[in-house]
């Protein structure tokens, strides 16, 4: 089944706010060009969520937060909530990044909770999953990776019309330079393909778009865009220039 290829830029804790408008006006006029049927994503910082909407809105560009808390608001100093994101033009949210994951102590019960949460404010979520080096060195990828998606969308209602999105994302390949090789991600992407089915049905798993993360480059996009089962990609430090995440938009 070919789904249409999902195109995303996660700026990180990168460029303040002038810098991220900037970089948003040379996407936008540059993806006047694109001839390809593509969803192109960016990710700014918090801060820069509605300057940067702004800035692409009359585009084609879709505007994603980084990262999202579950609850509707509160006593919760420095989270920010789904009506927040959506008050600012976020149409998508990052949920479970590697760095949330391992740097932030974000647990698999708490990314669950996010991505119920998204689907009742009718945000589309992008779960992310990968494993660490040490687990893939003990042969335990496929183990972590059916956890962490399994746990992610336990009891997690799908009916709603929402864009869900998982990335795979090794967390070996983020930001080293060290991209998994064609076979490795051609085998994680069929797994966690047969995950889904397993676990949400054979029209779930069709239409769900399955991306990979991990030092995505101008120079390798072709050859992951040719996988089977890879849908898209999200990118992390090539996509800090707008020239260059834009030669990977236009593969």
């Amino acid at each position: 089944m070919k789904r249409k290829p999902f195109i995303a830029a996660n700026w990180k804790m990168n460029k303040t706010n002038s810098e991220a408008i900037q970089s948003a006006k040379e996407l936008a006029l540059l993806t006047k060009e694109l001839k390809q049927e593509r969803d192109v994503i960016i990710a700014p910082a918090y801060v820069s969520l509605l300057s940067v909407y702004e800035v692409i809105k009359t585009s084609d560009i879709k505007l994603s937060a980084q990262n999202v808390f579950f609850e509707k608001d509160g006593a919760y100093t420095g989270e920010v909530s789904f009506d927040m994101l959506l008050s600012v033009g976020c149409s998508y949210v990052i949920i479970g990044h590697s760095e949330r994951r391992h740097i932030f102590n974000e647990s698999d019960e708490m990314i669950n909770k996010k991505v119920k949460a998204s689907l009742n404010y009718n945000l589309n979520p992008i779960l992310c999953i990968g494993e660490k080096k040490e687990e893939r060195d003990l042969g335990n990828t496929f183990e972590v990776l059916d956890k962490q998606l399994k746990k992610g969308i336990d009891e997690v209602d799908f009916t709603k019309n929402v864009d869900f999105i998982v990335a795979y994302e090794p967390v070996w390949a983020i930001g080293t330079g060290d991209t998994a090789t064609a076979l490795q991600v051609d085998e994680v992407h069929k797994f966690l393909r047969k995950i889904l089915t397993q676990y949400k049905g054979t029209s779930f798993a069709d239409k769900t778009r399955i991306l990979y993360g991990g030092s995505v480059t101008p120079d390798n996009i072709k050859e992951l865009m040719q996988i089977e089962d890879v849908d898209g990609v999200l990118v992390g430090g090539a996509s800090l220039k707008a020239e260059t995440f834009f030669k990977i938009i236009n593969y």
